[in-house]
């Protein structure tokens, strides 16, 4: 007695220790099975081994709970080999539990093993075929071992070895109800089981991943910085599009600016060069067509390089003279930027200034300009 109560607190030991870890593919319509096996039975007493032997063939519907404990229905059925009026000696459904000794044991590690060992138990519904006027039920008890063998790489088959002792506990209504080994059968059989698919992707239980403080907060500052990146790109989205829309605008007044002025005034001393550069209206940028304008002027610079440049911008009369007074300084510098960066023309040859709102041209518009004036030193 000590060593049963002995091997009942091992099994809990062990199935305690490995309950504390999270499983996967453990929900109710997971680790199903189906089964068929065939073999045969035999008179546990009174009777020749082998003469009284005859064949039995079932089928099986089962559930792992766990990996160390599983549940499921069996059907059997023993082939008659004496007179009567069926072909079939009997049939019996039970109701059977399943405990697996090599996981208890040894331990589960997410995988089932190749070979394993299960104990199986239950009761269940015998019913007798014979002659005469009705048949013969009587209770049943199951008891015996599975030796599996899981095959492939994903476990999903189980060819499994059988031999188990079926007992007639009631002898067909009898009130003496017990295990009796008068009243009990050989039953060893062969068969094969598959495994269905689980919500895990697997056919079998397998352990859940779990993070600790650490690895959770980490995962957390990724997506917050996901989060921020994603506003981030949101936001050069925006800016892209707003500047395709100046870009759109700015192609539009292009075509349909007025004449580039490219002038060379006399002084009362020499030629002077000089360049405009027109801008569209509260624009500060250098559009496309301009460019000509100030690569001229660059080139000059490049073949004399004693020579500097003043550039003075302008705005035309619309607005507040603030803001024409920003908007004049920031063409000046959008020519002398280019000039540096593009042309490579050294910054102290360079001078910009804006100059407010322009009246040198009798149109408003056309004074919206920076004009690049030439000094030989």
């Amino acid at each position: 007695m000590k060593k049963f109560i002995a091997v009942i607190v091992a099994c809990l030991t062990c199935s305690g220790i490995y309950a504390q870890r999270a499983y996967e593919g453990a929900n109710l319509g997971d680790n199903w099975s189906i089964g068929i096996h065939a073999g045969v039975t035999t008179p546990l007493t009174h009777s020749a081994f082998f003469p009284n032997m005859r064949a039995t063939w079932g089928l099986g519907i089962g559930k792992q709970l766990t990996p160390f404990f599983g549940m499921g229905v069996e059907a059997m059925t023993s082939i008659n080999t004496t007179a009567s009026k069926t072909a079939f000696d009997n049939t019996n459904v039970s109701l059977l539990t399943s405990v697996n000794l090599s996981n208890l044991f040894a331990g589960y590690w997410g995988t089932p093993r190749l070979f394993e060992i299960e104990t199986v138990a239950g009761l269940g519904w015998l019913h007798y075929a014979q002659n005469g006027n009705g048949d013969r039920n009587s209770i049943s008890s199951k008891l015996g071992l599975n030796f599996n063998f899981n095959l492939g790489e994903a476990k999903a088959w189980t060819i499994g070895i059988k031999p188990a002792l079926v007992y007639d506990l009631n002898a067909c209504g009898e009130r003496n109800v017990g295990f009796n080994a008068n009243r009990a059968a050989w039953e060893i059989t062969a068969g094969l089981k598959y495994h269905f698919r689980c919500s895990n992707g697997k056919h079998h239980i397998s352990f859940a991943k779990l993070y600790d403080q650490a690895e959770v907060d980490a995962l957390n500052e990724q997506v917050n910085n996901l989060r921020q990146t994603n506003v981030d790109q949101e936001a050069e989205l925006t800016a892209a599009n707003q500047r395709n829309a100046e870009l759109e605008q700015q192609l539009a007044d292009c075509k349909n600016q007025g004449p580039v002025i490219v002038t060379d005034t006399i002084t009362s001393h020499k030629k002077t060069l000089e360049s405009v550069v027109t801008f569209r209206q509260g624009g500060v940028s250098v559009v496309a067509s301009q460019t000509p304008n100030v690569e001229r002027i660059a080139t000059y610079l490049k073949n004399h390089e004693k020579a500097t440049v003043s550039i003075k911008g302008y705005a035309s009369p619309e607005g507040k003279a603030e803001v024409n007074a920003r908007i004049a300084q920031q063409r000046a510098d959008a020519v002398k930027s280019l000039l540096v960066k593009r042309y490579k023309i050294a910054e102290n040859r360079i001078t910009a200034e804006g100059q407010g709102v322009g009246n040198m041209f009798e149109e408003p518009d056309w004074n919206r300009v920076s004009i690049c004036t030439i000094h030989e030193n």
